[in-house]
């Protein structure tokens, strides 16, 4: 409720993108150690908590950020920071037709190589895709496109009484002996190579 609740405020005065740094800064700040450790002892009062917060971001969130923060802290919400931005930016790239692709390759992709891969899964998808883009020395060669689940994942369509039936929401990206690109019920990106 607390990422749909900012989102719905984020969305009616337009600052989707403010609310992402906000919460962005705000997970970063619930994920230290020391923070932690505050947020959990019980000699702090609910206010006290806040106040740590909104010190250490002293100047970089907006009085309706400010008053969330005191919100969670009431609640005893703060620890799930990271859970509310995970949600908030579900909700933020479905308003933006945007999906996010996790593109592992065993190389350095140029600048020319990552647009022309982001041109062809924007083109597939007829989305915008925002490319999070790392070198895993792992790979034997080539890319890996996921989401936040399995990757790679090869599931084939059937054939039943002489009829072809969808199996998955499988989209062939060359042959099936080179790559496929697969959407799951999220839009998340998958594709095998």
């Amino acid at each position: 409720p607390y990422a749909e609740a900012v989102f719905r405020l984020a969305d009616a005065n337009g600052k989707l993108a403010d609310w992402s740094v906000a919460l962005a800064n705000l997970s970063a700040v619930a994920a230290d150690a020391r923070v932690q450790a505050a947020v959990a002892s019980p000699s702090l009062s609910a206010a006290q908590v806040a106040g740590l917060f909104l010190a250490i971001l002293s100047g970089k969130l907006s009085g309706d950020a400010e008053n969330f923060v005191r919100v969670l802290a009431e609640n005893g919400r703060l620890g799930v920071l990271s859970e509310i931005r995970a949600q908030y930016e579900v909700l933020k790239n479905e308003r933006e037709g945007t999906l996010e692709a996790d593109i592992r390759s065993a190389f350095d992709l140029d600048a020319a190589q990552l647009a022309d891969l982001v041109a062809r899964l924007e083109k597939k998808t007829g989305r915008k895709v925002r490319a999070k883009v790392s070198v895993d020395a792992s790979l034997i060669g080539g890319v890996r496109i996921g989401g936040k689940n399995d990757d790679g994942v090869n599931i084939s369509d059937l054939f039943m009484n002489g009829q072809y039936r969808r199996q998955s929401l499988i989209q062939n990206y060359g042959d099936e002996s080179r790559s496929e690109v697969v959407l799951d019920a999220s839009q998340n990106i998958y594709v095998a190579s």
